[in-house]
């Protein structure tokens, strides 16, 4: 059959066509695979091609308020083998062992995994001069890594609050757990590219991703007050040799810890050879026990908050003891004070006074003030594994009850509770969130990412009532159970404690938590310092005894570091026989060598300069010293 020529026209238009529209298909995708695609298309097969060798990145630094590196870093290598780039497998394990001292089977196994790239466990963080060996070795195939470690340049000093992180870096205690994400950063590599046989391709550059390091945390911590404390730690451990200790001091005023510390502490780069209960019990947030007499403190501002009392003309009889439902609660003094106006209540820590002050007060008002000044709850510090303490609940509590919680029996608390609450109750009435961590920086250009601010986060009393507590406390270091506390030229308020231990429902024998809570100066406080030590050994167990001079040194040498100045209208200390004699520096300004010999008996004297006559001195006039203290002079430059 012929085909016209009609239809063998319309034939090919229709196969040119179909051709032009396959074409035109064609065309669409390879442009679209070539300008579309083509960048994700080239990544991929470049990943296919990559090999990278991680960069990690730079965790950031923790300092002190003033700058001061508690936690850094240092640069540890790690090595990484790329098994198909290496040649002679059993020469390299060999080699490798070797170096790393380690059986060369286990070397031969990582290089030989059916891997792109394997790290080293046993080469994680080796030292640079170990680093330095490998690489002169030209092993073909195993490529050395920067790395780094946390490094804390104190050793144990801050330990529970620092933390430790782990071997990858990760946070795993304290504020490296808890800010862990700010402080981690983000890895960086560098990439290089292997064929399908996995040999280096030497034409192709490799690429840098750099690493973005993690952001620096700077602490309200104190570097000169957390050492002052660390010391007076460690005399205290040789002297009593304790159970433990617990110290605390913060600002009053804003909630800013300045300085945390306990024992037994422990060295956060050699976490693993100390026990879990020793490094995960940060013990100034974790650790509740029943406060003793520094709880008094609370009693006193909410029986003065309610006008129950005027300490100065009210009075109270102290026979020993008191009868409160059917059971009889004794003063620490055989005996009793016997008649002593509320003041003396409060200098004597008197156990039947406060008894009656919680009586005055009633059980809803007491236990209402104790929950206002923050106990029974977290005190929401920024640090991990904070007890809340126990209180007794209002319908289970009795005569008995109320009578024990007013002097501080039968509850138990926390040490950062305890702190936070006697700071309000002398900074003016205000109870602040406690907090370490002051801001974080970028450590790039050192632009602050996040900046924390005081919390305030109630009233509690009027500063009227702050302020005769001030009062009443100052008179406790002065001329009542606190006098060990007392530093010259500085006003000192505080309170002793002296805590039974119980154990399986009973107390202890000879066993007991003695604490001091201190405040300076009393008329403006700047630091409220808290010390607890566990069964102090080969000594009368009190507070008085035992914490009291602890505090009292923390405080003198806080003062001067914190350069606060010192105060003239001091109380002035009840002294004993034991005291040494306090006399008050004289102006020597203008004085001649002769005159400085005929009047300065009781002192010693430290001259600077050849000239005739006194130019300045220190100590300044009438700074209280102890008789023979040293006096530096500071003469002219004359002859």
């Amino acid at each position: 059959m012929r085909v016209s020529n009609v239809t063998v026209r319309k034939r090919l238009a229709i196969v040119l066509l179909a051709g032009i529209l396959i074409f035109f298909i064609i065309d669409i995708r390879l442009g679209y695979v070539q300008f579309a695609l083509g960048n994700l298309l080239t990544d991929r097969a470049k990943d296919s091609w990559s090999r990278n060798i991680p960069f990690e990145a730079k965790r950031g630094e923790i300092t002190d308020r003033n700058g001061v590196a508690l936690a850094t870093n240092i640069s540890a290598p790690t090595v990484y083998a790329v098994p198909r780039q290496i040649g002679d497998t059993n020469e390299t394990a060999e080699k490798l062992a070797a170096l790393l001292n380690i059986p060369k089977e286990k070397v031969y196994k990582y290089i030989t995994q059916n891997q792109s790239i394997v790290r080293i466990n046993e080469g994680r963080k080796i030292s640079h001069e170990k680093a330095k060996e490998i690489r002169a070795m030209g092993l073909k195939g195993v490529y050395i890594a920067e790395d780094s470690k946390r490094h804390y340049p104190f050793g144990s000093y801050l330990s529970h609050v620092l933390g430790f992180a782990g071997i990858d870096n990760q946070g795993l205690m304290g504020l490296e757990s808890y800010y862990d994400k700010e402080l981690s950063g983000k890895k960086g590599s560098v990439k290089f590219f292997a064929n399908a046989k996995g040999q280096r391709m030497e034409e192709m550059a490799d690429d840098y991703q750099a690493p973005v390091n993690g952001l620096n945390l700077k602490l309200t911590i104190d570097s000169k007050v957390q050492t002052i404390i660390e010391r007076e730690l460690d005399n205290t451990q040789a002297k009593y040799n304790p159970d433990g200790i617990i110290a605390i001091a913060m600002n009053p005023n804003n909630g800013e810890i300045m300085a945390m510390a306990s024992r037994p502490h422990f060295d956060p780069a050699n976490f693993r050879n100390v026990p879990q209960e020793v490094f995960n019990r940060n013990l100034p947030v974790w650790s509740s026990y029943e406060p003793g007499s520094t709880f008094k403190i609370i009693t006193l501002a909410a029986a003065l908050e309610e006008g129950k009392v005027n300490l100065e003309e009210d009075h109270f009889h102290d026979p020993g003891h008191v009868e409160v439902g059917g059971a009889k609660l004794r003063c620490w003094k055989k005996g009793g004070h016997g008649s002593q106006s509320f003041l003396e209540v409060v200098q004597n820590s008197c156990n039947p006074g406060f008894v009656e002050l919680g009586n005055r007060l009633g059980k809803d008002s007491l236990f209402k003030y104790i929950k206002d000044f923050g106990f029974g709850q977290k005190t929401g510090i920024d640090l991990q594994g904070e007890g809340r303490g126990i209180l007794f609940n209002l319908n289970q509590v009795g005569p008995v009850e109320q009578a024990t919680t007013a002097f501080g029996q039968g509850v138990s608390v926390t040490p950062i509770q305890q702190v936070a609450a006697v700071s309000a109750a002398v900074n003016g009435g205000i109870l602040y969130t406690p907090y370490i961590a002051k801001e974080l920086t970028d450590p790039g250009n050192g632009e602050v990412v996040m900046k924390k601010s005081p919390v305030a986060k109630r009233r509690v009393i009027s500063k009227e009532t702050s302020a005769k507590v001030r009062a009443a406390l100052e008179s406790v270091v002065a001329q009542g159970t606190g006098k060990n506390a007392f530093v010259e030229s500085y006003r000192v308020g505080g309170k002793t404690g002296t805590a039974q231990k119980a154990k399986d429902g009973r107390y202890l024998e000879n066993n007991h938590i003695v604490s001091f809570i201190g405040f300076a100066p009393a008329d403006d406080p700047q630091l409220v310092v808290y010390i607890a030590v566990d069964n102090p050994k080969g000594t009368i167990q009190f507070g008085g005894t035992v914490a009291a001079p602890i505090v009292g040194n923390i405080i003198e040498d806080s003062m001067h570091a914190l350069n606060v100045e010192p105060r003239k209208n001091q109380i002035e200390k009840e002294r004993t026989w034991l005291d040494t004699p306090m006399v008050k520096v004289p102006d020597l300004v203008g004085l001649t060598r002769k005159e400085l010999q005929q009047q300065l008996d009781n002192f010693r004297l430290d001259v600077s300069g050849e000239g005739g006559k006194v130019i300045d001195q220190a100590p300044s006039p009438g700074t209280k010293v102890k008789e023979g203290s040293m006096i530096r002079i500071y003469m002219d430059g004359g002859k």
